[in-house]
């Protein structure tokens, strides 16, 4: 594809707005809200604007746990895509790169571009773009050069997943843009479906990190999809869920204030008499293992005669030889 002249850009811009076909296209509904509601100018030749060096720091340390979360999953999209032209860019909720890689021989080309950290991205900002469209959209998106809204981003190709925290808020955006003019469609398909999996493996790590005492068990596959995550606590308690796992499964923030059975929201739910007969049959078999099955020392630790004990064991079908 060759060089995309302003004022032809511009004017395809004006064109598809003015139509309606903004009912029927995110892309031109995004144009729409670049141009009337942001009032930016598709032929405006400005860069964009960087936060300062206090505000990037107050930026970082608002999703610190997430930048920690996501070290292992951008180096590894990075050696995915960092050889063929493409720089990865973790965003925050306002659109600013907190986190980037790149290949030293592209970083001239990105910088100029502004893709790079504290910049702001944001489609207030900058209008249609990968990253604070996807941030608006909150989906998976790719904005292919010539459908960015400034005339300055057309030689981009932006492929973005939102991400999302361990209460389902939206959070972040992950981002992989290339700065190759032979970019393929089917190249950037590939290139989506690693941004994906990494948006989800970064969601999962920070999940695991916001409850670290819990088991993470993974939610059932329903009509709404799969790979939702769920923590549960030592009683068997739901005490969190991911976003995927929220609309798996129905569950909303108030509903997590109130103690759910993990048996309940997870399938094979039982009835308080099993529920309670399984709790008394760990407990006693632990401490048997623990006295070596002596019924007598088990009794003991229990602070109950020998006699209880040994109707307990016989009632729950547990037999021991001493």
């Amino acid at each position: 594809m060759g060089e995309v002249l302003p004022g032809h850009h511009a004017d395809r811009i004006q064109a598809a707005i003015i139509s309606d076909a903004a009912a029927k296209s995110a892309l031109v509904a995004s144009w729409r809200r670049s141009s009337n509601l942001h009032k930016l100018d598709p032929t405006d030749p400005k860069p964009p604007r960087y936060l300062t060096e206090a505000e990037f720091i107050d930026a970082r340390q608002r999703i610190e746990p997430l930048i920690r979360a996501a070290q292992s999953s951008l180096d590894r999209l990075y050696l995915a895509v960092g050889g063929v032209g493409c720089c990865v860019l973790l965003a925050d909720r306002e659109g600013v790169p907190i986190e980037r890689r790149g290949a030293p021989a592209d970083d001239e080309t990105f910088h100029s571009w502004g893709l790079w950290t504290g910049s702001v991205w944001n489609e207030e900002s900058e209008g249609t773009n990968g990253i604070g469209t996807c941030l608006v959209e909150q989906r998976v998106l790719t904005i292919h050069r010539d459908q960015h809204f400034h005339t300055r981003n057309t030689a981009l190709s932006c492929i973005t997943a939102p991400i999302y925290d361990h209460e389902g808020d939206l959070v972040a955006a992950l981002d992989v843009s290339s700065c190759r003019a032979d970019l393929t469609e089917a190249f950037a398909n590939l290139i989506s479906v690693a941004v994906v999996d990494a948006a989800r493996r970064i969601e999962a790590e920070n999940f695991k990190m916001a409850f670290p005492k819990a088991r993470i068990l993974l939610a059932p596959m329903t009509d709404k999809g799969s790979g939702g995550l769920v923590a549960v606590d030592a009683d068997d308690l739901v005490v969190g869920a991911t976003r995927l796992a929220r609309l798996a499964l129905g569950i909303t923030q108030k509903s997590l204030r109130k103690p759910i059975p993990a048996a309940d929201l997870l399938g094979g739910a039982r009835n308080v008499t099993e529920v309670l007969a399984e709790a008394e049959r760990g407990a006693l078999q632990r401490v048997l293992a623990r006295t070596d099955g002596n019924v007598s020392a088990a009794a003991a630790a229990l602070g109950i005669s020998r006699a209880t004990l040994h109707r307990k064991l016989n009632r729950l079908d547990l037999h021991r030889s001493h």
